[in-house]
C-alpha cells in the first residue's frame, strides 16, 4: 500500500471487500424499502443504545469508541438518515423550503465536527505520534491544512434548493447540483481527516467507507450521494460502536506512521478544495448566482442526466 499503509495479505483484502459489499448491500436495503430504513436507522439504534453501546462504547474504553466525538457522530449520522426518510416519505415536508435546507445543514455540521477534530489533534502536540483517547494520532501541519480544507468544503456546498424526491418506487432524495467535483473533493478531504485523526482505523472508516457511498453515487443511484453517505456512515458507526475491536484486533490495517503520508494526504485535500471553491466562485461571479437560491451546475451533462432520470 505504499507510504500510507502496511502490507495487506489475502485475508485482509477479503475482509475489506466483505465490509465494502456489506455496507453497499445494507445501504440498498435501507434505500429500497421504507421498512428497511425504519428497522436499520430507528429500531436498531434504539435497541443498541439501551442494551449494547453503554458497554461497548463506554467512556475510556480501550478502543476509543467512548469519546464525545464518536457518540456525536453516531447520532448526527442517524439524524440525517431519519430526516432524509422524512423528506422521502412525507410529501408535504419536502415542499417546505426550510425542510430541504436541513440536509445541507446536517452535512455542514458533520464536516465542521471533523474539521474541529483535526484542529484538536494538532493541539495535542503529539509531533512524533501518541495514543490519545486510545487512538493513535500524530500532530502536525497536516491537521491545520486539512481542517482548512474541511471549512472550504463547507463553503462549496451548493444547490440545496434544488433537492427533490425521485419519482420511482424507491423515492430517493436527489441533490442534482452535488456532482462529481464536490464529491471527489469531499472524499479527498474525508480520507485525509480519518488518516489524521483515527490513523490506524482509517483504512476502513476512510477508504472503504468512502467507496461504499461513492460507488453507488456513480453507478447505482446517481444524484443521491448524500443519502448514500448518511446511510453507509450510520451503518459503519453502529457496527464499530457494537464491535469496537474490529479495526484493532479482528482485522487491523496499520498506517505506516510516515509524516510524508500525513502531509501528502492533507496537501492533496487542500489543493482539491481550494480548486473547487475557486471554480465555484468564478461561476457565481460570472453568472451572478444567489448561493441561497440558485443551482450552480445546471449547464453540465451530469446535472441534466440526474434530473432527466429522476423526474
Amino acid at each position: 500500500m505504499g507510504i500510507f499503509y502496511e502490507s495487506i495479505g489475502f485475508n485482509g483484502w477479503a475482509i475489506c471487500l466483505f465490509v465494502l459489499f456489506s455496507l453497499m448491500a445494507f445501504n440498498e436495503f435501507g434505500r429500497s424499502t421504507k421498512w428497511g430504513g425504519i428497522v436499520l436507522f430507528i429500531v436498531l439504534p434504539i435497541l443498541l443504545t439501551i442494551f449494547v453501546w453503554p458497554t461497548t462504547a463506554a467512556p475510556g474504553n480501550e478502543y476509543g469508541t467512548g469519546t464525545w466525538f464518536n457518540w456525536v457522530k453516531t447520532y448526527s449520522a442517524l439524524a440525517g438518515c431519519i430526516w432524509f426518510m422524512g423528506l422521502r416519505y412525507l410529501p408535504k415536508l419536502v415542499k417546505k423550503r426550510w425542510a430541504i435546507c436541513v440536509p445541507a445543514i446536517i452535512l455542514a455540521v458533520n464536516i465542521l465536527e471533523a474539521a474541529i477534530r483535526d484542529f484538536q489533534c494538532f493541539s495535542y502536540g503529539a509531533w512524533n505520534g501518541a495514543s490519545v483517547d486510545n487512538l493513535w494520532v500524530m500532530s502536525g501541519p497536516w491537521n491545520i491544512m486539512n481542517g482548512i480544507a474541511g471549512l472550504l468544503n463547507i463553503i462549496a456546498i451548493c444547490g440545496w434548493a434544488g433537492i427533490f424526491i425521485s419519482k420511482n418506487e424507491t423515492k430517493d432524495m436527489i441533490w442534482p447540483d452535488m456532482i462529481w467535483p464536490w464529491i471527489i473533493a469531499y472524499d479527498l478531504w474525508n480520507f485525509a481527516y480519518t488518516y489524521n485523526c483515527i490513523a490506524d482505523h482509517s483504512f476502513y472508516c476512510g477508504l472503504v467507507l468512502l467507496l461504499s457511498c461513492t460507488i453507488p453515487a456513480f453507478f447505482i443511484k446517481r444524484g443521491a450521494w448524500l443519502q448514500h453517505r448518511a446511510q453507509t456512515l450510520a451503518l459503519w458507526i453502529m457496527f464499530v460502536m457494537t464491535i469496537p475491536q474490529f479495526a484493532d484486533k479482528i482485522a487491523p490495517v496499520a498506517t505506516t506512521h510516515n509524516k510524508v503520508a500525513f502531509f501528502s494526504a492533507s496537501l492533496i485535500s487542500l489543493i482539491a478544495n481550494i480548486a473547487l471553491v475557486v471554480y465555484q466562485f468564478s461561476k457565481i461571479r460570472k453568472n451572478k448566482f444567489n448561493v441561497l437560491k440558485d443551482e450552480m451546475y445546471t449547464d453540465t451533462n451530469a446535472y441534466k442526466e440526474v434530473v432527466e432520470s429522476n423526474r
